[in-house]
This record gives structure tokens, sequence and C-alpha cells, in this order.
């Protein structure tokens, strides 16, 4: 499996942003994906996750009502939709995959990683 994340860059808060994580090689078995950000001297926390080709999804309390993750199953891709922005939001954001039918907020049970992409969120 290989995750390969796009679309960050830097916006004004308040602004909407939609980032994507293409995925190959998710053929056989159940999934999970899952976007994770860390932001400059901090841990990395838990952002969104969903089924792959299944119904269900996960979000941080912090994001809940303003990101949106979804599936396009026929482009192997995993988007995030993020709208009304915040300064706290600036990080760089991973997009990840377990092996699982139970969505994991814990980056543990997540073992195939992609690249990050830089979302900057300016005030």
């Amino acid at each position: 499996v290989q995750l390969q994340a796009s679309g960050g860059g830097v916006v004004q808060a308040g602004d909407s942003l939609r980032i994507s994580c293409e995925a190959f090689g998710l053929i056989y078995g159940r999934y999970v994906l899952g976007w994770f950000r860390q932001a400059p001297g901090k841990e990395s926390e838990f952002v969104a996750a969903i089924r792959w080709k299944y119904s269900g999804t996960k979000y941080a309390d912090s994001v809940n009502g303003r990101f949106t993750i979804s599936t396009d199953i026929a482009e192997s891709t995993v988007f995030l939709q993020m709208r009304r922005l915040k300064p706290e939001d600036t990080a760089v954001y991973y997009c990840a995959a377990a092996n699982a039918i139970e969505i994991f907020k814990t980056k543990e049970q997540y073992v195939y990683w992609g690249q990050g992409t830089q979302v900057t969120v300016s005030s």
C-alpha cells in the first residue's frame, strides 16, 4: 500500500481547503483510511478516519462539524474537506491506512503512511 497526499497550501482564517490522498494497493482486505496532523513542537493528533468501501467515519472533537472525510473508490482517493479553517489548524497533514474494520483514533494501528502536506492558516 502506498499513499500520496496533496492539496495543502496557505489560506486565511475562515477559508476552506480540500486535501487529497491517493491510495495505491487497497485491493484485498478491509482498510480504514485516516488523517493525522502535526503542528510544530506538538504531538501528532488524530483528525478524521473513514472505512474504505464501507460506511463509517470518526472525527476529532476539534474538527467535528468543520471537516468532512470522504472517499472516491473509483479514483482510490480519500479527501479531507476543511471548512472555517482556524490558525490552530496549521500543521502538516498525513494520510494513513490501517488493516482493520474498526476505526481507530490512535496512530499505532495505522501501518501505512504517506508523506505530509502542509496546511497553513493565517489569521
